[in-house]
């Protein structure tokens, strides 16, 4: 303990400087997220918006299928794991068939954050996660039913974004 408080307080200015820096550099990469004003985050954050609010909570299916990667993989906490054909049944079986009773998923609302995955200093995906929580809509009334934690992964392919692997975990139901 004492070499470490002669380091910072009685050592060479020299090194004290070269910490810092050194401390400064690293803080700017280790938060490799993009700000929310640039062009890949308003981007992805429109698909999300296609993804929920259009087929999940409007049941706009087939706004799915320009969005979704042929390859396309969906590991749920509680649920499984699903391909691109079993992930569109189950939207429609589960999340579309009874309008009387509306699951309906609302992004809480800062917790939206993108990575961008780059290779030679050129984009080819991302990876994109967030909270989100769920209500089960009755005669136009929202009754809060859970949240979950969210992991998309975005591969850019000829200028086109498609979703490729969702994590989908940590399923809570309402905290009272």
């Amino acid at each position: 303990m004492k070499e470490l408080f002669d380091f910072f307080f009685k050592g060479d200015l020299f090194w004290k400087i070269v910490l810092l820096i050194w401390s400064l550099l690293s803080a700017l990469f280790v938060n490799g997220q993009v700000d929310q004003n640039s062009e890949l985050f308003k981007t992805l954050k429109s698909k999300d918006s296609i993804i929920f609010e259009r087929t999940f909570n409007k049941c706009e299916l087939q706004k799915l299928d320009d969005i979704i990667d042929q390859d396309f993989e969906f590991y749920h906490d509680l649920g499984g794991i699903e391909n691109r054909e079993d992930f569109f049944k189950s939207v429609q079986k589960n999340i579309c068939a009874n309008k009387n009773e509306k699951p309906i998923r609302k992004l809480v609302d800062n917790s939206l954050k993108v990575y961008p995955l780059t290779k030679n200093g050129k984009i080819y995906g991302a990876i994109q996660k967030g909270k989100h929580t769920f209500h089960i809509r009755k005669n136009n009334k929202l009754t809060p039913t859970g949240s979950a934690l969210f992991t998309h992964v975005w591969i850019l392919n000829n200028n086109i974004w498609k979703l490729k692997r969702v994590l989908s975990y940590n399923h809570l139901p309402v905290q009272n």
